[in-house]
């Protein structure tokens, strides 16, 4: 797997108390099987965006400007109130980790 951080030359302001996150761009997994690693873009960030791309393909793979490999998704961060317990309560999945559950999650016809 080769992977590179490759700037945008893009710049952005987002609000305090927002944050972006760069994701994938649909067609680019679909069509070579490449993959955008996820990065947070603090507020008060004021550089170029950068977005690693991983090549997990066996050909090279070039990027070229005007080129989509990835989208910027903003979020309003939620600080919650927070306390300390001794034991947190029980469900049915307990500490149960990815795929533990095995269970679909969209609605079944």
């Amino acid at each position: 797997m080769d992977k590179a951080l490759v700037k945008t030359n893009i710049q952005i302001a987002l609000p305090s108390g927002y944050y972006g996150t760069t994701v994938p761009h649909s067609g680019l997994v679909a069509k070579y099987f490449r993959v955008v690693g996820a990065g947070v873009i603090d507020a008060d960030y004021r550089g170029s965006i950068g977005v690693v791309l991983c090549n997990f393909g066996k050909e090279r793979f070039e990027v070229k400007k005007g080129d989509q490999t990835a989208q910027l998704i903003c979020g309003q961060i939620f600080y919650p109130e927070t306390e300390d317990v001794q034991v947190l309560d029980s469900t049915e999945r307990d500490s149960g980790g990815f795929g533990s559950t095995g269970k679909k999650t969209y609605a079944q016809n």
